[in-house]
């Protein structure tokens, strides 16, 4: 098997234009990440395992989602508003835990951000590609993230010899935001969509989209246990670690705290939030858009 490259992640940091803080204080300033919706609790949860003595503030944007079938001018506005809103709380960095606004909007937000700021495509692609045995990965995701190509791009640069191959699921967003994980309306999506990368003997599938993972394990079912189903939850935890230890802005606690904001429908996000990340989702903030 061929060993991936080093990536190289969009951590660019600037010179503090919003923030006054000092230094010696500003490891103590919660990480910021958003999504579209609910699907970036994946993306938190391995952050929160990773780092337990750091505080997050979340933004799940359920009034506009889904991103994937917007067209990426449309993409890079909403993105841009959620990353200002969550720098108006005084982040220390940002996480884009969004694959579609990775994809067409990442270097729009760090432009403007003086912040490190980490998106989920080029983690997951790593451990996509370390993983593979054969180089036959495919990738799913929403519309706007395989139309962009950046993970056949980022894939093929990690492994000239790989072959890649890509399908969009428009719908797997939407039934994760229902809570439709795992009835038979799921598993018959699920199997529409994967059935050409099945015929087509990948032997890792991965899952280009943060929502996904909620629908790993029918994934996984559907795929044949030949199959590994890779996800960049993990991946990016790893990133985000080591970008704070890179700018000394690790905090040095036990423990810490996750507050939770969404543009509709608290309840909802609350009651659904729960089933992925768990009872520390007590409540959300709903902000105006």
């Amino acid at each position: 098997m061929t060993r991936a490259t080093p990536v190289s992640v969009n951590h660019r940091r600037k010179p503090a234009r919003r923030d006054s803080r000092t230094e010696a204080d500003s490891g103590g300033r919660p990480i910021g990440v958003f999504d579209s919706g609910i699907g970036g609790l994946t993306v938190l949860k391995a952050l929160v395992e990773l780092l337990p003595g750091e505080n997050f503030v979340y933004l799940g944007d359920t009034a506009r989602t889904p991103y994937g079938n917007k067209s990426t001018e449309v993409i890079t506005r909403y993105s841009r508003e959620n990353a200002e809103f969550l720098l108006a709380k005084g982040i220390k960095l940002l996480v884009v835990a969004c694959n579609t606004s990775s994809a067409v909007a990442l270097d729009a937000i760090a432009s403007d951000t003086a912040v490190p700021v980490i998106g989920v495509i080029e983690p997951g692609a790593q451990a996509a590609a370390e993983v593979s045995a054969k180089g036959r990965i495919g990738v799913i995701g929403t519309e706007a993230t395989i139309a962009s190509g950046i993970y056949t791009r980022i894939l093929k640069r990690l492994r000239p010899d790989a072959e890649i191959y890509t399908r969009a699921c428009p719908l797997l967003v939407p039934l994760v935001e229902e809570g439709w994980t795992d009835n038979e309306v799921a598993r018959r999506t699920v199997e529409h969509y994967l059935a050409g990368l099945k015929d087509s003997g990948i032997d890792t599938l991965l899952l280009g989209c943060t929502h996904y993972p909620m629908l790993r394990g029918l994934i996984q079912q559907v795929m044949g246990s030949a199959v590994r189903v890779v996800d960049s939850a993990a991946a990016t935890a790893r990133v985000v670690r080591a970008s704070l230890a890179r700018f000394k802005l690790l905090r040095s606690a036990r423990h810490g705290e996750q507050v939770f904001f969404v543009t509709e429908m608290p309840e909802r996000f609350t009651r659904v939030g729960r089933r992925f990340f768990g009872p520390e989702v007590e409540s959300a903030v709903r902000i105006e858009r």
